[in-house]
């Protein structure tokens, strides 16, 4: 600018304003502040706006509300979103238009939070994908930042497969869909499974329509159980279930395969409304008993293990995925009923005999007494009749006990055949089971396998000499040990047999009737051996010495009349016979002349 211009006067300049202290300067300058300050816009405190993302560094973000100065929020509270960039926008919370430096206070966090709960809520109704930054773990699951609420992700939410390692996703943005939400506890419950699911459930359909029977298929383990494997086959689950997987037998199923195996399988069947599908392994295996040796008959041993244990047996492998029974009958020459488990058990290598095999069925029948000779074919050696031994008690019946001599030798000894002199009701009152007893053996019967035995023959026969003791007449010491209806049974001292007596010789001198545990005398009325039966009467003593008193008596009253026609008949007698003597004496000899 030229100096002539510098210093020429302003034409339309007011100088009497200007002496009053007015210019239109003044004038000029209010009007552009408030023009300023309308294009600033119109904020409050405390108030949620929309601002512009103009500079991102790793700890500030700088937004734009169009106020006079720009706010700086903390690049912490952006963390759920890793995807900002200048020029988004952002809602931010205005704490405090100008502070102390003259500094805009804005917050992230609290604009979400503030709004957070109406937009989960939309969220939920709308069925929204929304993001989330996973904060740490927590029991059963993640805690999910939301919209800047905590939100809970289960554990079983988070995949289709199960997780393994949970802290791999910490710190991780995702997307998830609410998928509950508690309003009375202000709860959250998201889901990254349900935005995967529905494009599996396509997958599936379509996996599912070109499926076939017999279709071998490349799968990877996805999850292991007690009863089987799931195999991933590329966006559809099979499960191959634990009778599938070997042809052996199998007790877990993470001894044959293990997690993120690939392997390759076969469709065994598929249900499309249930999208169910039956996988197998074994069966791209040939089968073990194909492979059985070809040579392998009946009557040839075998040794395999203990595979499976049954009251009523056990199942033996031979060979890999080839198992024979052994039925508990097999196991012993032995005819009482017994259980498997007392033979052998899981684990165990046994050697057998092959009693049945059917190649077609796959069937083996196997035995183990066979490797045994059986007792009974020498049993007429060992066990001769009259030969004694020792026997164990194996079980009751009514009629007698069950013992055994050996491994499958057994005998009955007959509830008769256990004691001479005891009449036995029960042999329970004799013995007990487990107990060891003495036998003598009586009878042989081998074609049925039957030995009769019996104890008392241990014993020599004390009937023979009771015959000579218990006399019909003869008077004992007894003591009544039961009372019946019929009558008592007394036990005869010091000898221990057993009599009876019926009721009306059960009544003593005095009129009473005896009664147990008492001690009285006992007259022999009644004496069989072959039945081996004393009949007892304590009446009878007393009523025999009555009886002969009677008698006695009767007998002294004419005894004088009879002593003197005794001397009457004496003398006639006497005189009689003199006189008959001298004629017969004179006849005798007149007859010698006479001849």
């Amino acid at each position: 600018m030229s100096e002539e211009l510098k210093n020429s006067p302003i034409a339309d300049f007011d100088w009497e304003a200007f002496e009053k202290g007015e210019t239109s300067r003044d004038k000029s300058y209010d009007e552009l502040e408030k023009t300023y300050d309308k294009s600033l816009g119109s904020f409050k405190d405390k108030e949620v706006t929309e601002g512009t993302v103009i500079s991102i560094n790793k700890r500030e973000v700088v937004v734009n509300i169009g106020a006079k100065s720009d706010g700086i929020i903390p690049f912490n509270e952006f963390r759920y979103n890793p995807d900002l960039k200048v020029g988004d926008t952002v809602e931010v919370f205005i704490e405090n238009q100008e502070d102390k430096k003259g500094q805009l206070i804005l917050s992230h966090r609290k604009a979400r939070a503030a709004k957070s709960w109406d937009r989960v809520n939309e969220a939920l109704e709308n069925d929204e994908i929304i993001k989330g930054f996973i904060k740490c773990r927590t029991k059963g699951g993640m805690i999910v930042d939301v919209f800047g609420i905590e939100a809970f992700l289960p554990g079983s939410q988070i995949d289709v497969k199960p997780i393994r390692d949970y802290d791999v996703f910490v710190g991780k943005t995702m997307e998830f869909k609410v998928v509950k939400i508690n309003q009375e506890f202000r709860n959250v419950v998201v889901s990254h499974k349900a935005l995967i699911e529905a494009e599996l459930e396509q997958q599936k359909k379509e996996i599912i329509a070109k499926l076939e029977k017999g279709q071998v298929l490349e799968g990877t383990v996805k999850n292991i159980t007690s009863y089987g494997v799931f195999i991933d086959l590329g966006g559809v689950d099979g499960l191959i279930h634990i009778t599938d997987l070997s042809w052996g037998r199998v007790n877990n199923p993470a001894d044959i395969v293990e997690p993120d195996q690939k392997l390759n399988v076969v469709i065994l069947d598929f249900d499309d409304e249930k999208k169910r599908i039956a996988l197998g392994l074994k069966q791209l295996m040939p089968h073990p008993w194909d492979k059985l040796d070809p040579n392998l008959k009946v009557g040839d041993k075998v040794t395999g293990k203990v595979v499976v244990m049954y009251d009523y047996g056990a199942f033996v492998e031979v060979a890999p995925g080839v198992e024979g029974l052994i039925h508990v009958s097999e196991m012993s020459w032995s005819q009482h009923l017994r259980s498997a488990q007392d033979f052998m058990k899981v684990g165990d290598v046994v050697e057998a005999q092959i009693l049945a095999l059917d190649r077609e069925e796959r069937k083996m029948s196997l035995g183990i007494k066979q490797l045994k000779q059986d007792p009974w074919e020498t049993i007429e050696t060992k066990y001769p009749v009259g030969s004694k031994h020792t026997a164990k008690v194996r079980n009751f019946t009514n009629f007698g006990v069950f013992v055994e001599l050996e491994e499958g030798v057994d005998g009955l000894i007959h509830i008769s055949d256990l004691s001479w002199t005891k009449k036995v009701k029960h042999p329970s009152e004799f013995t007990q089971i487990g107990a060891d007893i003495d036998v003598v053996v009586l009878e042989i019967d081998k074609d049925n396998r039957r030995l009769s035995l019996g104890h008392k023959q241990l014993e020599q026969n004390p009937w023979d000499v009771f015959e000579t003791v218990f006399t019909v007449g003869s008077i004992h010491d007894g003591v009544i040990t039961e009372m019946l209806d019929k009558g008592a049974v007394i036990n005869l001292q010091p000898y221990g047999v057993e009599g009876f007596a019926t009721p009306k010789h059960l009544v003593k001198e005095d009129g009473t009737q005896a009664k147990q545990d008492e001690k009285l005398q006992f007259k022999v009325i009644e004496f069989n051996k072959d039945a081996k039966r004393i009949i007892l009467s304590h009446s009878r003593i007393f009523e025999d010495e009555q009886k002969g008193e009677a008698r006695r008596a009767s007998r002294k009253a004419p005894a004088k009349k009879q002593e003197a026609a005794d001397d009457v008949v004496t003398t006639s007698v006497e005189k009689t016979t003199l006189g008959d003597i001298s004629a017969l004496a004179a006849l005798k000899e007149q007859l010698e002349k006479g001849e």
